[in-house]
């Protein structure tokens, strides 16, 4: 009985850990700005955790650094099953304009499943919504 409250629990309010591999910081504005008021994602249940064991969905932002890349797929490996990894902005998808640079491992799909990619540079606000949106639906499909 209360696993399946805990199971209902979890599908209205899927968490989010942030994994910054190497970013100018563009899409991480635009993360943020998704929580404020104006935007306010809170609405559909979502949260921003600070440790990835604690997370359902993992957005990433960044071209995937030489110096990143292990830590960044560590981190992965600590997020509990069942997981979507959003890859959000261009250069988690192919590396943007830092493609071909001696320290870039770009893209991140070369490592671990992503789920779910939102385009752009930095993407807008409305475009991360719906990418979340869509990872929700992943997240559900997944949990069965």
């Amino acid at each position: 009985m209360f696993d399946d409250i805990i199971t209902k629990s979890k599908v209205k309010s899927p968490w989010l850990y942030h994994l910054n591999t190497g970013s100018c910081n563009g899409c991480d504005i635009e993360l943020i700005s998704i929580l404020t008021p104006r935007y306010d994602v809170e609405r559909f249940g979502i949260k921003l955790t600070g440790t990835p064991r604690q997370a359902d969905i993992v957005v990433v932002t960044g071209p995937l650094t030489s110096q990143s890349k292990d830590r960044a797929l560590k981190v992965l490996s600590q997020v509990p099953d069942p997981k979507v990894v959003v890859s959000l902005g261009s250069c988690p998808m192919s590396g943007n304009v830092f493609k071909g640079s001696y320290s870039i491992e770009a893209p991140l799909d070369r490592f671990v499943d992503v789920d779910v990619s939102v385009a752009g540079c930095p993407p807008k606000p409305e475009a991360i919504i719906d990418g979340i949106i869509k990872a929700i639906e992943i997240l559900k499909d997944k949990r069965g």
